[in-house]
C-alpha cells in the first residue's frame, strides 16, 4: 500500500518516513499555506491513502498568528480531504487534545463537545470540521503530549535541564497521556490500511499513552530512567503563565480506537525507555 504523508521533519512524520510504503513530503515540496497546491500533489501522486502529519504546532505563537495557523491546520487538511474523497482513498489526519476546554477529570470521548481555549485549538478544530465536511473515508486521530528522539519536545528538554540542574519546578495540575511519536505513526499507518477495506469505520478517534500522569510525574520518570539526580517540585499552571492557556484535563478515552482497529493505548514508560536508548541517555 502506497501512502502519501504530508510532513517529513516533524516528530510523527519522521517515524512515518521509516515505515514501508510511505512517501513523505517536506515543506519545500508541500506548502501548507497553499491548500490548493497540497490538493494537487495528492492528485499527482495518486496514492492508496494519505496521512497528514504536518501542522502549525507553535501553541503560544498561534495567539498572534491565528489566521496563519488556521490556514495550515484548517484549510490545508480540508483541501486534502476533499481530493481524497474524490479519489475514493482514505485520509488520516492527526489532531489534538487542545480541541477540548480541559475541565473536570473524566477522560474525553470522541463524541464529547469541543471547546478550545486558544488559537491553536481553534485552528485544529477547524481542520477537523473541514475533514469531516469533505464526506470521504477519513479518520481524525486526536493525540497528546508527543515525544520522540527528534526535534524539540519535553523529554529532550528534561534530559538537558536535568543534566544541568539539581532541581526543577514542573507543572503538576495538567494531566494527560504522554504519547511516543513512533506509536502514533504506527497507529496512523494501521488505521489508513484498515480504512481501505472498511470505510465505514470513518470517524474521530483518540490515541494517547497510558497511564495518565502530570508533567511533573512525567519528568520524574524521565530522570529515573536516565539516572539523573534532579529533584522535581510540583507547581500549578498559574505559577508558570504562558500566552496560550493549556487544558488541565487532557485525559482521553481511547476505547473506540481499540474496538475499531485493535489498537491499545501504548505504555508510555516502555516507549520512553526505547527513546532514551535511541538517544544514548540510559546509563
Amino acid at each position: 500500500m502506497n501512502i502519501l504523508v504530508f510532513g517529513k521533519n516533524g516528530q510523527v512524520a519522521q517515524e512515518l518516513n521509516a515505515l514501508d510504503g510511505t512517501m513523505c513530503l517536506d515543506r519545500d515540496s508541500a506548502d501548507l499555506t497553499n491548500p490548493d497546491t497540497c490538493a494537487a500533489l495528492i492528485e499527482d501522486h495518486n496514492p492508496d491513502a494519505v496521512i497528514n502529519a504536518a501542522a502549525y504546532t507553535a501553541v503560544d505563537k498561534a495567539e498572534e498568528e491565528e489566521p496563519l495557523a488556521t490556514v495550515i491546520n484548517g484549510d490545508a487538511p480540508g483541501a486534502m480531504a476533499k481530493v481524497c474523497a474524490a479519489l475514493g482513498i482514505p485520509f488520516v489526519h492527526i489532531s489534538t487534545d487542545y480541541v477540548f476546554e480541559g475541565g473536570g477529570d473524566a477522560p474525553w470521548k470522541p463524541s464529547d463537545p469541543t471547546g478550545p481555549l486558544g488559537a491553536y485549538g481553534r485552528s485544529k478544530l477547524a481542520g477537523e470540521r473541514a475533514v469531516k465536511a469533505a464526506d470521504g473515508t477519513y479518520a481524525i486521530l486526536r493525540t497528546s503530549w508527543v515525544f520522540s528522539p527528534h526535534g524539540n519536545n519535553f523529554v529532550k528538554t528534561m534530559l538537558r535541564l536535568g543534566a544541568e540542574r539539581d532541581s526543577l519546578t514542573i507543572v503538576a495540575d495538567q494531566i494527560g497521556g504522554p504519547t511516543a511519536a513512533r506509536d502514533i505513526a504506527a497507529a496512523c499507518h494501521r488505521i489508513a490500511c484498515a480504512l481501505k477495506d472498511a470505510p465505514e469505520k470513518s470517524g474521530i478517534y483518540h490515541f494517547s499513552g497510558a497511564p495518565d500522569c502530570s508533567w511533573a510525574d512525567f519528568a520524574r520518570e524521565i530522570f529515573s530512567q536516565a539516572a539523573l539526580e534532579c529533584q522535581v517540585t510540583d507547581i500549578a499552571s498559574a505559577a508558570y503563565p504562558t500566552p496560550a492557556t493549556r487544558p488541565l484535563n487532557s485525559r482521553m478515552d481511547c476505547s473506540s480506537t481499540t474496538t475499531a482497529f485493535g489498537i491499545d493505548r501504548p505504555e508510555w514508560r516502555v516507549s520512553l525507555n526505547h527513546i532514551l536508548t535511541d538517544l544514548g541517555a540510559l546509563s
